[in-house]
């Protein structure tokens, strides 16, 4: 079996502008949703690759309030057949640096882009297996040097049975290419075990004497920084309707 190779990535509107994040997530999943059907890629103008092994798996609105700049959006894609299916065809849109790259649909919507290739490790779920959700929780981390393989494995041996106790389900464990300084995970979950979480956490602190404390929680916190280097953060995705990871179907015109 080939390794996963996926593209996370995070793209910014401004000035702020509520109604760009839907102008931006609507054209991509309708466009990708067409994709499905095509027999082979195609360079295209105004779409740039167009590709079902280009496989849009996750279109999200970042939730602000947990700590991503304001209206954001996130996407999740699987480059079929890892590096020599999808990878590829993504790298070969680059040859001559044809002139239909600089020609998009969306000029002048969004403010910046910018994506981290990823690749599976052992313990990751075959992204296409991935199930719909109400939420997913985003965690990026920056591991010291050459510690990223390691850092995943702890999270796949130490905080998946903590994290599946209390309701979230591992989307994915992926070591960011071409640097040996970063991680990234992806869990589903719901607004009821996401609050749960946070709630038996504060309980383990002391913070809360009306829930019941996982001291699991804070013991896992304190193993992370065993291969943590600088910035770790967690914050929450809405999956945008019509989107694979959405419970909620596309939206009618």
């Amino acid at each position: 079996m080939r390794r996963g190779i996926h593209l996370l990535e995070e793209v910014d509107f401004r000035p702020m502008n509520s109604r760009r994040p839907l102008e931006y997530l609507t054209w991509l999943t309708r466009y990708k949703q067409e994709d499905a059907a095509r027999a082979a890629p195609e360079l295209t103008e105004g779409m740039s690759i167009r590709s079902r092994e280009i496989d849009l798996v996750g279109a999200f609105y970042a939730v602000g309030i947990t700590g991503h700049q304001q209206f954001k959006a996130v996407t999740l894609w699987d480059c079929h057949g890892g590096w020599e299916g999808g990878w590829r065809q993504m790298m070969e849109i680059y040859s001559g640096v044809d002139s239909r790259l600089f020609l998009s649909d969306i000029d002048d919507l969004r403010f910046s882009a910018f994506s981290r290739p990823l690749g599976a490790v052992h313990g990751s779920p075959a992204l296409s297996s991935a199930r719909p959700s109400p939420l997913f929780v985003f965690e990026s981390a920056s591991v010291r040097p050459g510690a990223a393989l390691d850092y995943l494995e702890a999270v796949r041996a130490e905080r998946l049975p903590i994290l599946r106790d209390h309701g979230h389900t591992l989307v994915g464990l992926y070591e960011v290419l071409f640097c040996d300084t970063e991680v990234v995970t992806v869990w589903g979950t719901t607004l009821d075990a996401h609050l749960a979480t946070q709630r038996a956490r504060d309980a383990a602190l002391g913070l809360d004497d009306e829930a019941a404390p996982d001291e699991r929680l804070l013991t896992w916190g304190k193993r992370a920084r065993d291969y943590l280097s600088g910035t770790w953060r967690e914050t929450l995705l809405a999956p945008f309707p019509g989107s694979r990871l959405s419970p909620t179907p596309a939206r009618s015109s």
